[in-house]
């Protein structure tokens, strides 16, 4: 990921509890995701799971709403039904990748 403004959704919902089932990050990406000749899920650039300050969340680059309208409303409707805390980030970005999202890169 450059320096594109993304959206973070936080495994938190707004009351502070920890939204569940813990892997819906993984299960979103894979939504946008293909194999490599690898065979390997790759996941797409603009929706990856990631680890921010220590905590695994789903960034979104806004770059979705106009490649992948659906997707973007999608994604973004998900967030609001389950009350997750969502943020904006416009800074540059150097976001800790989880080993998950080393081994698909």
């Amino acid at each position: 990921m450059g320096d594109e403004e993304v959206v973070v959704i936080r495994g938190v919902r707004e009351d502070g509890n920890k939204f569940r089932p813990s892997d819906w990050i993984e299960r979103i990406s894979a939504t946008l995701a293909s194999f490599g000749r690898d065979q390997r899920l790759n996941y797409a650039r603009a929706a990856q799971p990631c680890v921010v300050k220590g905590e695994r969340c789903l960034v979104v680059e806004r770059g979705l709403k106009e490649s992948n309208p659906a997707a973007y409303e999608f994604i973004m409707g998900f967030a609001r039904d389950n009350q997750l805390c969502v943020f904006e980030d416009r800074r540059s970005r150097q976001l800790e990748v989880s080993e998950d999202r080393r081994r698909s890169a």
